[in-house]
């Protein structure tokens, strides 16, 4: 029983731990592995009572010992929708004595940011710099900011000696907290950390029970359940008889905390235990004294952690009598002695005060609490927790003091702010006086519902407000219809949307009228989505460009979305004319008259990526996504920095498209949209597979094709394609080329747009190409491979669109790919063609790769082995400029074959050397680990794998590295 000496059970002060000899080990092995490998999660999941709050205690006192700073915090059952509670209550006193240190450490940006939701740094906090204040970004992303912000506060924290974060009952957290978790585990921060967090699983929602599975080798999960009859006799110790102690094992299921509550009701016989542990607390209870029994209860009102003054004025109790009451409250250990501060011994005893109270006794001590803090002058964010319980209908200060705190909130906690907003329109009357107020306030509560994450509950808000409006103030009528399509279509719900749509059309006199003009441009959005791009161009062919009775910024929306459908039809004069229209209207037109319309400006900046006006359309994607933060409009966010991205590989700029779809990613999550995840995700798997981090990329492309939404629609068939890119560039020839044909439905009907058929084309040749040259000793299927790459090369001179410069090089590189093998000199040539025509097309990185193409072919010529090296040192300086590290590593290897001196001297590789062998992080990882001598087995423990795993990775690392032994895998390192 580790060891341990127990004592019986009394006053329950201090009880030594019986037992839990595997959570223990388990606990020491968790900060053995942060002390060692930085990061870790912890997560203990028991019952209540089941003793989770004890072994934190227990890991905290480990954590002291091994020189870790331990921060303790706990969400609370009656605040549960208090914003980053856990956090505050974990972090706040700690920062609030470290300031200054603290903002030299995150920088004064930063703790500009962190000072909106710890009031600790407030005192300190500087102009936000680079970064806006929470208040500012009213998109919903502004959490990912902050979340950012506080993984780097942690990490701050930590420095070099360690940092335990414990967050006790998280199943009552808000979902801030939550949304912080699940960003921390897959964002870990730096430095020897270990966050352990403790739930209850009955109670908690799924995404926290997935918490330490989501943190991979990093997460730990430890199950926390009942003693064993021996442990419970230990636990009662020698004073409590056999038969007693059976008794009370039997009754309390071996619960701890039950256990104890029935061992201190040593004179209640047996057969006269309570059934329940509220029961039992009960009976405890029941022997204090009244005045204590009334400040335990108006402390229960008053907050998790209270402060007697505050307890006082619930309970009508005059100070000094409230501070004998406490004194009562800590000998019989009902509370605990925080500081200055007080809080129950468990979360249990607090539920069982607070219920002992009479209901409308509680409404009164919620009222007096609340009418102090006002007297006060706290901020309605204080406020708004005992208004909400104590606020009745037709009390308009109340309501005002819940809008009052859900806008204060919006930015960093939406989901309490949609919750204070649905407490006041509770309290508000619907009345002709009060209409137009409700029905402003139930537009703010759809959008905030949706921007936290729950967009059917705000799809529902948008439609009751839809039946709430009259039926002739069509203007209202059409906005409204309008968000609750969006909403539906980020559900993947589009034919509802669109019914929604046509519905709303058929309710007006003229469907043709200004107000009927937004409903149509949704209209045209859904048509294109499912790629029905004939169905588009007819609504907007009966679409005038402006009107005298139109909205400022419609005429911009409308000219928004006229280029993709000619585009998509071949029309490439039309769709070009309709850009630079479309451009000059946006950049004539103040913002303020962009906002609505966003969603169509969306249309004009993806149009003008894949027509190869990248320089307009990052201005674009840049401009509205300005707006959709200051206006609140993640769900075209997430989407505009998707586009972002792309247009950022397709020019070379890798870091900055990691970057953006970093946030993209974030975004989407935090939405809750399979729609804009998809989106996010498809561009990270093209810039991670393109930078060389082949693990990334597949993982990215597999949850993408796995989230299983938009089926037959455009953005999905991209996801596929960008997998099947990815299984190229990892050099699974079959698989990728079997992804690819399937992306773009073997050519026939394909759902992708005529750039990325052509960029498939060139794709597919090269894949072809590859496999004819690994078959070298099967002369048949050599030669079936190659002459498929040469239809492949074919098939891209027919798609190619001259007046489209950003893709004229991809049949002449396709072409290069097809000819490597039987005519070098040709291939040569096609692939320097290539080179310029990409090039001047701004596709950097492409021209990069016939740059390589074009250096390789020239090998296979007579003389040409000067040319060769030109070609190649060119292609190596692109790809380092790109950032693309495996192919840089892969030119320098051939550069190093024809003797010219590449790369640095080093003896050895270290972790930041990963791009110069052109290996991901973790192939990095493990293939030092094999030039040490480890084994497959001792690779994969050390590094938290399945030796599957761990093999192939090396088999990965062996084609990189071109070796066929671990030797080989030494040597290469050490070149």
């Amino acid at each position: 029983m580790d060891g341990r000496t127990a004592g019986s059970v009394v006053t329950g002060t201090s009880v030594p731990l019986v037992g839990r000899r595997d959570a223990l080990t388990a606990l020491r092995g968790a900060m053995a592995a942060s002390r060692r490998d930085g990061f870790q999660f912890l997560a203990l999941a028991g019952e209540p009572g089941a003793g989770k709050t004890r072994l934190l205690g227990e890991l905290a006192a480990m954590a002291g010992g091994d020189g870790f700073t331990p921060l303790w915090g706990r969400a609370a059952e009656y605040e549960q929708m208090l914003p980053y509670s856990a956090l505050v209550d974990a972090l706040d006193d700690h920062l609030d004595t470290r300031r200054e240190d603290v903002v030299r450490s995150v920088g004064s940006g930063q703790a500009a940011l962190l000072s909106g939701v710890f009031p600790g740094l407030a005192a300190d906090a500087a102009p936000a710099g680079d970064e806006p204040a929470l208040a500012d970004d009213r998109s919903g992303l502004a959490r990912y900011r902050l979340y950012r912000a506080v993984r780097h506060l942690v990490g701050a924290l930590a420095g070099p000696t360690g940092l335990l974060l414990v967050l006790d009952d998280v199943h009552w957290a808000d979902d801030g907290t939550l949304e912080f978790l699940d960003h921390v585990v897959r964002h870990p921060p730096a430095g020897p950390v270990l966050m352990a967090v403790s739930f209850r699983p009955a109670q908690a929602a799924p995404r926290v029970a997935r918490l330490a599975a989501a943190a991979g080798p990093r997460g730990h999960e430890v199950v926390v359940g009942p003693l064993s009859a021996a442990e419970v006799r230990q636990f009662l110790g020698p004073d409590v008889s056999r038969g007693r102690g059976m008794a009370l094992y039997e009754a309390s299921g071996g619960n701890p905390f039950y256990l104890e509550a029935l061992a201190r009701m040593g004179g209640t016989d047996v057969a006269e235990l309570p059934p329940t542990v509220l029961a039992a607390l009960q009976v405890e209870l029941g022997d204090l004294s009244p005045g204590a029994l009334l400040v335990a209860q108006a402390a229960a009102v008053t907050a998790d952690e209270f402060e007697p003054a505050i307890a006082a004025v619930a309970g009508e109790v005059p100070p000094a009598a409230t501070l004998a009451a406490l004194d009562e409250l800590v000998e019989r250990d009902i509370v605990r002695s925080a500081g200055g501060r007080f809080r129950f011994r468990h979360p249990l005893v607090r539920r069982a005060v607070y219920e002992s109270a009479a209901a409308g006794w509680r409404l009164g001590a919620h009222a007096r609490i609340a009418a102090h803090l006002a007297e006060l002058g706290a901020p309605a964010t204080v406020q708004a927790h005992h208004v909400e319980h104590s606020g009745s209908f037709g009390d308009q200060r109340a309501v005002e003091v819940l809008v009052a705190a859900a806008r204060a909130v919006t930015a960093h906690a939406p989901a309490t702010s949609a919750h204070w907003l649905q407490a006041a329109l509770r309290l508000m009357p619907d009345d002709a006086a009060t209409r137009e107020d409700r029905l402003a306030l139930m537009m703010e509560l759809s959008w905030a519902q949706g921007i936290s994450g729950r967009l059917a509950e705000g799809r529902d808000t948008a439609r009751e407000l839809l039946r709430t409006l009259p039926e002739d103030d069509h203007p209202r009528r059409g906005r409204a219809a309008r968000v609750c399509a969006l909403m539906e279509r980020q559900l993947d719900r589009p034919q509802e949307a669109r019914a929604l749509l046509l519905d709303e059309l058929s309710r007006m006199p003229n469907p043709r009228a200004a107000a009927a003009v937004p409903m149509r441009m949704r209209l045209v959005a859904e048509s294109m989505m499912r790629v029905d791009f004939r169905a588009a161009q007819a609504v907007l062919d009966l679409m005038p460009d402006n009107a005298d009775d139109w909205e400022p910024g419609l005429a911009v929306a409308v000219a928004a979305l006229r280029p993709m459908p000619a585009l998509a039809a071949r029309r490439t004069d039309d769709a070009l004319r309709y850009a630079e229209i479309a451009g000059k209207l946006l950049a004539d037109a103040p913002d303020d008259h962009l906002s609505e319309w966003l969603d169509a400006i969306a249309w004009l900046c993806w149009a003008e990526s894949y027509l190869g006006r990248y320089g307009e359309a990052l201005r674009h994607f840049d401009r509205a996504a300005a707006v959709a933060r200051s206006t609140g409009q993640t769900y075209i966010l997430t989407n505009l920095l998707a586009g972002r991205a792309k247009t950022l590989v397709a020019t070379g700029r890798l870091a900055e498209a990691r970057a953006t779809t970093e946030e993209s990613v974030e975004g989407a999550r935090l939405l809750d949209s399979g729609q804009q995840l998809v989106f996010a995700l498809t561009q990270v798997c093209l810039a991670e597979s393109w930078s060389g981090d082949d693990e990334a990329a597949l993982r990215a492309g597999d949850e993408a094709v796995r989230c299983g939404v938009g089926a037959g629609e455009t953005w999905e068939a991209n996801a596929r394609y960008a997998r099947g890119q990815a299984l190229v560039n990892a050099g699974r020839f079959a698989d990728g080329i079997e992804a690819v044909l399937d992306a773009c439905n073997r050519f026939e009907s394909p759902r992708l747009d005529p750039g990325t058929l052509l960029q498939a084309c060139e794709t597919l040749a090269y894949a072809e190409a590859a496999q004819a040259a690994d078959a070298k000793t099967d002369t048949k299927t050599e030669a079936e491979a190659a002459a498929r790459a040469a239809q492949w090369a074919e098939l891209a001179l027919r798609l190619e669109e001259p007046r489209l410069p950003a893709y004229c090089g991809f049949a002449a590189l396709a072409r290069a790919h097809a000819l490597c093998r039987r005519d070098p000199h040709a291939a040569a040539e096609a692939a320097e063609e290539a080179a310029r025509l990409l090039a001047a097309g701004e596709r950097r990185l492409d021209a990069g790769r016939a740059l390589f193409t074009a250096g390789l072919a020239r090998l296979g010529t007579p003389g040409g082995r000067s040319r060769a090296r030109e070609h190649l040192r060119a292609a190596a300086e692109v790809f380092d400029a790109c950032g693309a590290r495996a192919l840089k590593a892969r030119t320098e290897r051939e550069l190093r074959r024809l003797g010219v001196r590449v790369g640095g001297g080093a003896s050895t590789a270290t972790g930041g050397e990963a791009a110069r062998f052109g290996l991901s992080p973790r192939e990095l990882e493990v293939a030092l680990l094999v030039a040490e001598g480890l084994t497959n087995q001792q690779v994969a423990e050390r590094l938290f794998l399945s030796v599957r795993t761990v093999e192939t990775h090396l088999s990965r690392i062996f084609a990189k590295l071109e070796v066929t032994s671990r030797v080989g895998v030494a040597t290469a390192l050490k070149r």
